[in-house]
């Protein structure tokens, strides 16, 4: 699957680097609870990572640059996003301010209408993350709730699901 300028497609054993630099980027994790140890990351990192649905590698002229993920939220989450699918990414901070993220999640977004339907999709972010507060409203998410948790303000945002006449 893809956009204008980028492909989304399953991880690939190619994109450890690439997973090992987003993993321990002190950027890429300022919101995300804080970065893992690169030497950590080096070892427990699997040589190819295992494919599943909803998991993208986010690729710019051949080389992941992010990674998507569509994945259904836990029941011990917040009440409005138990179950229901949650959207997050990653993207390398060189990659960073160029719409890519945008032009990413919308793609993957576009397949989980396709796959799912009729469902809703949530997305968490930090109040002070103010890139991902724009990206939410960008992609149509709405606010649910904000609530304390990690010792920051999070923010949960709703996306309806999208109807046949979208």
């Amino acid at each position: 699957m893809g956009t204008k300028r980028l492909v989304l497609r399953e991880p690939e054993a190619r994109d450890r680097a690439a997973f090992i630099e987003l993993l321990a980027s002190p950027e890429v994790h300022t919101y995300l609870g804080g970065p893992r140890p690169r030497e950590v990351l080096e070892r427990e990192l699997p040589g190819v990572p295992e494919p599943w649905p909803g998991s993208f590698a986010v690729d710019l002229d051949g080389e992941m640059i992010g990674q998507i993920l569509l994945r259904r939220a836990r029941e011990h989450s917040r009440p409005a996003a138990a179950g229901r699918v949650d959207l997050g990414y990653m993207i390398l901070p060189r990659a960073w301010v160029l719409g890519y993220a945008a032009e990413a999640c919308a793609a993957a977004l576009d397949w989980f209408d396709g796959v799912l339907p009729g469902e809703a999709a949530v997305l968490h972010t930090q109040t002070a993350n103010i890139g991902s507060m724009r990206l939410a409203a960008k992609l149509g998410f709405t606010e649910v709730e904000r609530f304390r948790a990690w010792d920051a303000e999070q923010w949960l945002g709703l996306r309806a699901p999208a109807t046949l006449s979208d």
